[in-house]
Parts: structure tokens; C-alpha cells; sequence
């Protein structure tokens, strides 16, 4: 009985490690001046830390333990509050951290520039509406740039940690840039100026991984 117990509690450590955090590929200080270390330690150690330990929680001895995570995103509409939103968060997050970079001036490949140029008519205007997407969701949530089905980009929003990879969302695609327009991503330099902080993300923003992630969503249509 004593091995089997232990066996049991490996078996608990095992599921409840399933997801987990990304390393941060930059220091806490490396966007200073677009945004602080110590918002993007909160954030990184303490918000994004929470959505993985609680949607490992969340489906402890449920179906979604053997799932991945953009599984589980496609039947939103199914699960419980608490997986729809530690999900939400968790995958958010992590792609969250991964396009930004304290790299200098990148750039879209030519690939997703002639892309953005024929949907939104320049880099400029994509912004812009990208900036305004962030700015006008009411209260927390996201603005996303992806990829539809048929392979075409757009832009959208969401409430809370919702993102157009879940089955409940209007505009479905897949992501491959988002900005978390939660208080907790700029409150602390920015306050109440939401706009300042989408204004000021761009310097910041890693347009080789967007551009790689354009590549990996186009490859799956």
C-alpha cells in the first residue's frame, strides 16, 4: 500500500507539473523605458506564474490532463470558468513574453510586411488600428493580430484572458501577436494612460518571432 501511495503522489506531481512557464529570454530590466522592471517582474513571477499552477489545478483528474493546450482552447465553450480562464491566461502569456525583445528596430519579414500592407494598406495603419483595438476594450483583455482560415490577417480584441484560438469568440483564428491590455501589463509606469503604453510597446516588439509565428500559422492552413 506504501508504494502504491507513493506512486499515486508521484502520479499528482507529474499532472499538476504538466504546464508550465516559459523561461523569460530576457532580463526583468531589458525593456526599461517601454516597460519597468519591476512590472514586468510582477507580471512575468506572479501573474503568469498564477495562470499555469492554476490550470494545472483546474484540470487535475479531468480529460484535459492528457490534452494539449491548444486542445483545450478549441472547446472552451465545454469546460468549466476556471480552466477557460487559467487556459486563456496561460497560453496568452506565453506568447506575450515571446514577442517582445529588447533587440533594436527588427522588422517584419517580407513575407508578413507584403501581408500587412495588403490588408491594412502600411505598417503605419496596421499599428494604428492594432493601438486602437487595445485602447477601446473596456476594461481587461487582449488585441490580437492573426491569422485566419483563409490565411488572410486580422486584427481583433477580446474580454478578460479570451483569445481567437477558443471556440466562443466571434473572429477565429491564430495568433501571432498579442497585447495584454490588462492594468496589471503598464499600470505601474503608465497608470491610467492605456494608450501611452500601446503607443510605447511597438519599440519593444519582436517582429522576427511575429514573423516566424506568420510562417508556422500559414504552413497549417
Amino acid at each position: 500500500m506504501k508504494i502504491a501511495a507513493l506512486g499515486a503522489v508521484f502520479a499528482a506531481q507529474f499532472t499538476l507539473a504538466q504546464f508550465k512557464q516559459t523561461p523569460l529570454p530576457y532580463a526583468y530590466n531589458a525593456l526599461e523605458g517601454s516597460i519597468d522592471a519591476q512590472t514586468m517582474e510582477i507580471h512575468y513571477s506572479k501573474h503568469g506564474a498564477a495562470y499555469a499552477t492554476n490550470l494545472n489545478k483546474a484540470i487535475a483528474g479531468t480529460p484535459q490532463e492528457k490534452q494539449t493546450l491548444i486542445q483545450i482552447l478549441s472547446e472552451t465553450s465545454k469546460l468549466t470558468p476556471a480552466v477557460r480562464n487559467n487556459a486563456g491566461g496561460h497560453y496568452n502569456h506565453e506568447l506575450f513574453w515571446m514577442i517582445l525583445t529588447p533587440e533594436k528596430n527588427t522588422q517584419p519579414s517580407a513575407k508578413l510586411a507584403k501581408a500587412i500592407n495588403e490588408t491594412f494598406g502600411s505598417l503605419d495603419a496596421f499599428k494604428e488600428k492594432m493601438s486602437k483595438a487595445g485602447a477601446d476594450r473596456f476594461g481587461s483583455g487582449w488585441a490580437w493580430l492573426s491569422v485566419g482560415k483563409n490565411g488572410k490577417l486580422f486584427v481583433s480584441s477580446t474580454p478578460n484572458q479570451d483569445n481567437p484560438l477558443m471556440d466562443i469568440v466571434e473572429e477565429k483564428g491564430t495568433p501571432i501577436l498579442g497585447i495584454d491590455v490588462w492594468e496589471h501589463a503598464y499600470y505601474l509606469k503608465y497608470q491610467n494612460k492605456r494608450a501611452d503604453y500601446l503607443s510605447a510597446i511597438w519599440n519593444v516588439l519582436n517582429w522576427k518571432e511575429v514573423s516566424k509565428r506568420y510562417d508556422e500559422a500559414l504552413s497549417k492552413k
